[in-house]
């Protein structure tokens, strides 16, 4: 069994290399950022708080965080194992991650602030079937619709230069100490995340000593 965390500023990747190792070692994926989408598209209570606090530019609080993650993993579908993306957000849920599962690795993706700033303000989302695009890696065949339902492309709410800046500054400040806690225990990866994400998985299984990504 195999339990990993993905960790990294937004636009870093995390979703995709998560999924690419996932796929390969019957993991199972699982995103708190998904997880709160999938209650802000379902209108319920908790995603209609975390609506206004995305709107806001905030990050979601860690109550809610954390009482999220906890039923997530308390499902127990993950028979191989897991990759988390999302948390531990700060050092208390570090140290209850620390003490509740024995974690194989906790993988770093780096990528400079302004190239988070290029990444994320290119982001798309289709308003009609919910499909996500990046007009630098993967821009739709007619501009501002989408390949799959024909729907207008949109930017999520949350992603403008204000709201960035202020995800960015909690993200250093509340993440970097959770960074050292998992390095104190050598479980920490860094991964440069600015290469094609073929490069950055074969560069993450390296470091992990795991089998080579077969395309």
């Amino acid at each position: 069994m195999r339990k990993y965390v993905i960790m990294g500023v937004q636009g870093s990747g995390k979703g995709t290399q998560g999924a690419l190792l996932a796929h390969d070692f019957d993991l199972t994926m699982i995103s708190v950022g998904d997880i709160f989408r999938w209650h802000v598209q379902n209108h319920t209570k908790i995603g209609a708080q975390v609506r206004r606090i995305m709107a806001a530019g905030e990050l979601v609080g860690d109550d809610l965080v954390e009482a999220v993650v906890r039923d997530r993993l308390g499902q127990h579908d993950w028979n191989y194992g897991f990759v988390v993306d999302g948390f531990p957000r700060n050092r208390r849920q570090a140290e209850f991650f620390l003490e509740t599962y024995d974690i194989d690795g906790v993988i770093q993706l780096r990528l400079p602030d302004e190239e988070v700033h290029r990444r994320v303000l290119a982001r798309r989302l289709c308003a009609g079937c919910g499909m996500d695009y990046n007009l630098i890696a993967h821009s739709p065949k007619i501009a501002d619709r989408c390949d799959v339902c024909g729907g207008r492309l949109v930017s999520r709410e949350d992603d403008t230069p204000e709201a960035l800046a202020s995800r960015l500054h909690d993200y250093h400040t509340k993440t970097n100490p959770v960074l050292e806690l998992f390095a104190n225990k050598e479980f920490v990866f860094t991964v440069d995340a600015r290469p094609d994400k073929i490069t950055v998985q074969q560069e993450i299984r390296a470091q992990l000593g795991l089998p080579a990504y077969q395309a």
